[in-house]
């Protein structure tokens, strides 16, 4: 990884830390994409005191050892910083936090780091409703890669996403098992089979694989079911596409339509987290084949689209498709990929005659890279306004 290299999130949690009297913050994200690493270089320069420790560096981490951290922290002064690693490994760890910050609240200035959704949303929900920032880290998109290893677009549609396979990708087995064996199985192993009932792990590993290879692609749950080598039923496919979209590694987008409800039950457009997971079993040639590029570029904006605050999803009537719907604070953008590949009929016009209000954009490989700076940004100022069409 970089060694100059910082991290967005950093500067937000510098930010939120400075106020008076700021809230628990919780940092989440997929594992190896440089949440500690980016911590850590906000404590190298962090004022005040600090207490740092690592729940996955314990046996057996509880709730008696979250409470000596605390108290470890409290003894260091008034407003010290604790941050907890990997707070999703101990048990009842919300109930606790929450005992711990109503007793004197706002004494400590709190990080907490996870890995694992899944784990984290139902404690953060349940026990410290109202005591929390949740901040949310993605695998590295385009400009962050281009700013700290000098990644060129075809070199990010290829292993984009995670900054330590950076150093085997000039030998493909090597970054193959890296992302196997330090990532996907980590996920897989750590954070949701030893957490959620799974049972048949070896068709829940299968599942992933056949998910993978449906970068922004549209398709049924019973079609997902067909491939997979057991009998079940779709809502054993939809269980395994929660689990993997709660681990940070695939993300379901629902057919945007203004009553709700046939939002939940359409077939779901699936996003992969990053490139590399579908390299890994296309393999390093993939972008040599037109609709393969196409898909995976289509991918890489839907991905960029998915870290911002609101709600993507994509659009299709009959044969007329808009790639990604993107709404946020009551504005809606309608989103057109230009990606090479051949599609249905842009379905921008028939979308924009039911929804007026909606501003069009289109991206292309040619305005990619200032898209991925700062897509809101992109958005306002190529969109056209309704009064300007």
């Amino acid at each position: 990884m970089s060694k100059i290299y910082e991290r967005s999130f950093v500067a937000q949690l510098e930010k939120r830390l400075s106020k008076g009297q700021p809230l628990i913050q919780v940092l989440v994200g997929p594992r190896q994409v440089g949440k500690t690493t980016g911590v850590k270089q906000l404590l190298s320069r962090y004022s005040g005191t600090v207490h740092y420790a690592n729940a996955d560096d314990i046996l057996n981490a509880d709730r008696t050892w979250l409470m000596e951290q605390w108290q470890k922290a409290l003894l260091l002064g008034k407003k010290s910083l604790l941050v907890i690693d990997e707070i999703q490994k101990v048990p009842n760890w919300s109930e606790t936090v929450k005992a711990l910050w109503d007793k004197s609240p706002r004494a400590l200035r709190v990080i907490l780091l996870g890995t694992s959704s899944l784990q984290l949303q139902t404690g953060l929900t349940e026990s410290l409703a109202g005591r929390f920032e949740l901040i949310r880290t993605y695998q590295w998109n385009y400009e962050e890669l281009t700013a700290a290893f000098k990644y060129d677009l075809n070199r990010y549609l290829t292993y984009g996403g995670y900054p330590g396979a950076v150093a085997y990708e000039n030998d493909f087995d090597r970054w193959y098992s890296y992302l196997k064996d330090s990532i996907i199985e980590a996920v897989v192993g750590k954070d949701i089979l030893l957490n959620r009932k799974v049972g048949n792990p070896a068709l829940f590993r299968q599942a992933f694989e056949i998910l993978s290879r449906y970068p922004a692609q549209e398709i049924s749950y019973t079609k997902l079911l067909g491939q997979l080598q057991d009998k079940g039923n779709t809502d054993l496919v939809k269980y395994y596409i929660e689990l993997y979209s709660g681990s940070f590694l695939i993300h379901p987008l629902g057919k945007y339509s203004a009553k709700s409800y046939l939002t939940r039950g359409s077939s779901p457009k699936m996003l992969i987290s990053c490139p590399a997971l579908f390299t890994m079993h296309e393999g390093p040639r993939v972008l040599a084949e037109p609709e393969k590029r196409g898909r995976i570029f289509e991918n890489a904006v839907g991905i960029r689209l998915l870290q911002l605050p609101g709600d993507l999803y994509y659009w299709r009537e009959k044969q007329k498709e808009v790639d990604f719907v993107y709404k946020y604070q009551g504005q809606l953008y309608a989103i057109e990929v230009k990606s090479g590949r051949r599609k249905l009929s842009s379905g921008l016009n028939a979308f924009l005659v039911q929804y007026p209000k909606a501003r069009p954009a289109i991206v292309t490989t040619d305005n990619f890279a200032i898209f991925s700076e700062d897509p809101r940004k992109f958005l306002d100022k190529v969109s056209m306004k309704p009064d300007e069409k």
